[in-house]
């Protein structure tokens, strides 16, 4: 990482009196604020910013409004659209863009495109929503989003044709990694067109699998929803004699959710996640010496672990690798491994993913779809564009697109999260078969 990673685009020159300049004359950086003449270091240690030979330290622009601005709110268009798969909070950022862009700003025109990326492209023939205050008032009280979705690419030069024939100057894009390769395309395709049309992501995902953003919006919610499944299976599995809880939770590369609802409730006995290989060959034993000496086990699996296990499923709309069900696997196993040492045992398996991801926000990720919201708002009304916006140690940043999807965030297996489950858990670092158990086989 080096201080040209972390460069924002820009559209041209803040000549405009911003109408929310009384809010940052009289302010300076302070522990809970950066000046918009400030920026964030990416590095926060000792010894990573040793590290550097000399130059410029790596640094994010930070978030907020700005004393000037490069659109003129009178005389501008805005989109919005949401895409890929469903999350909590998605109505609470689209209401949050409307609301700070008409009631802050001014601006009295702002569409919203219908069924992700789909909406932007002419022969789908979808029509465009007019997004007023009134319009996006008691949204953020329902789950999914009211504008839709969908996976699948469009072709950028389409979509910058519907942007130029609306006269859209800023497109909002609420989505993954996905939709925002899909934004960094758009961006470029304007560019390549010499427009002046700004493209700005609020980064929504579930797993929270986006680097470089603090965390997504959404995953406390989803986090928080999980731990009542997992409640549910470790009720199940002390009632009963032998009795062993699998919950299977949202996490395609990244077990974030599986860890953070795992820690929430403190119950699980197990703990697996894609960044962690699993032996399940050698899972099984100490599954079964978990139940011998404690009456009852739960597993709590991300739906990403132990692909290695499952043939290829192909690939979905969104050219993502479709992946086989892990959980239904490892409950098949579970049953066999018990049955053939004669043990008995009492399973439950739960997977609640779509009702994790299908449910209004919780007050924690009203707040932050909000922030995350206004500080979209502000990044795009001063000309930036191609970036996303996010939290860096708790900071409000502007990340560059081509950096938010160059990589995936995902658990460290040698970070102090897994090190937080491994406590919690007592399970090994990886699985042996003990020696009670080679001894019985």
């Amino acid at each position: 990482m080096d201080a040209a990673d972390l460069r924002i685009r820009t559209l041209g020159e803040c000549r405009i009196s911003s109408p929310l300049r009384g809010l940052v004359t009289r302010h300076g950086t302070t522990e809970h604020y950066v000046d918009e003449t400030d920026r964030v270091l990416f590095d926060d240690t000792v010894a990573m910013l040793a590290g550097r030979n000399g130059g410029d330290l790596p640094s994010f622009e930070p978030g907020g409004p700005r004393r000037h601005i490069y659109f003129d709110p009178s005389k501008i268009r805005v989109g919005i659209v949401t895409c890929g798969g469903l999350c909590p909070g998605l109505n609470d950022v689209i209401r949050g863009l409307v609301l700070e862009l008409t009631s802050h700003y001014g601006v009295s025109r702002i569409v919203g495109f219908r069924n992700g990326y789909r909406g932007l492209v002419a022969r789908h023939g979808h029509d465009v929503e007019e997004l007023t205050p009134a319009r996006v008032q008691h949204i953020n009280e329902h789950g999914g989003t009211v504008l839709g979705t969908s996976r699948g690419n469009q072709d950028p030069a389409e979509i910058v044709d519907c942007l130029d024939q609306l006269g859209i100057n800023i497109l909002f894009v609420i989505g993954g990694d996905g939709s925002m390769r899909g934004a960094q395309r758009i961006a470029r395709e304007i560019a390549d067109r010499d427009r002046r049309i700004a493209v700005v992501g609020v980064p929504k995902t579930i797993d929270n699998d986006i680097p470089w953003i603090g965390h997504s919006f959404g995953f406390q919610t989803a986090f928080g929803k999980a731990t009542e499944s997992i409640r549910a299976a470790h009720t199940e599995a002390t009632a009963q004699p032998g009795g062993v809880g699998l919950v299977q939770l949202m996490g395609r590369h990244s077990g974030f959710i599986a860890c953070y609802a795992a820690l929430a409730t403190n119950d699980a006995d197990y703990v697996l996640i894609p960044e962690v290989p699993v032996d399940v060959d050698a899972f099984l034993p100490h599954l079964r010496r978990r139940v011998r000496e404690r009456g009852h086990a739960l597993v709590v699996v991300a739906e990403g672990a132990g692909q290695n296990y499952l043939p290829a499923e192909g690939t979905d709309a969104s050219g993502n690798r479709s992946l086989g069900d892990f959980g239904i696997y490892l409950r098949r196993r579970i049953l066999d491994d018990f049955t053939a040492a004669g043990t008995e045992i009492n399973l439950k398996y739960i997977d609640p993913s779509y009702v994790i991801r299908s449910v209004p926000a919780n007050p924690y990720d009203s707040v932050y779809c909000l922030r995350l919201a206004q500080a979209a708002v502000h990044a795009a009304m001063a000309g930036r564009t191609e970036l996303v916006v996010g939290t860096w140690r708790n900071r409000f940043v502007h990340v560059p697109i081509p950096l938010a999807v160059a990589t995936r965030n995902q658990v460290d297996p040698d970070g102090d999260l897994w090190m937080s489950v491994r406590e919690a858990t007592g399970q090994p670092a990886s699985f042996t078969t003990p020696a009670t158990d080679r001894a019985a086989a």
